[in-house]
């Protein structure tokens, strides 16, 4: 099984922490934004940004998270 150089999984137990079961990622590249789905489609009522993080939310539940600029996330 060939190796990815560089691959980081210290995310892992963060997004474990949601509860979910499924995720959708998707990756824009050209604005370097990251996107991850909790439910499709994510029909969000409201928004939060903290720092480069945006969060969706359904009332209470979250339902995705935004990254920008997710190349410099540390």
């Amino acid at each position: 099984m060939a190796k990815i150089k560089g691959l980081n999984f210290s995310s892992i137990p963060y997004l474990l922490k949601f509860g979910k079961k499924h995720y959708w990622v998707d990756y824009d590249e050209k604005t370097d934004t990251l996107y991850i789905s909790f439910r499709k489609p994510q029909s969000a009522n409201d928004s939060v940004m903290e720092g480069n993080l945006i969060y969706h939310y359904d009332g209470e539940e979250i339902v995705g998270i935004t990254i920008l600029s997710a190349k410099d996330v540390k």
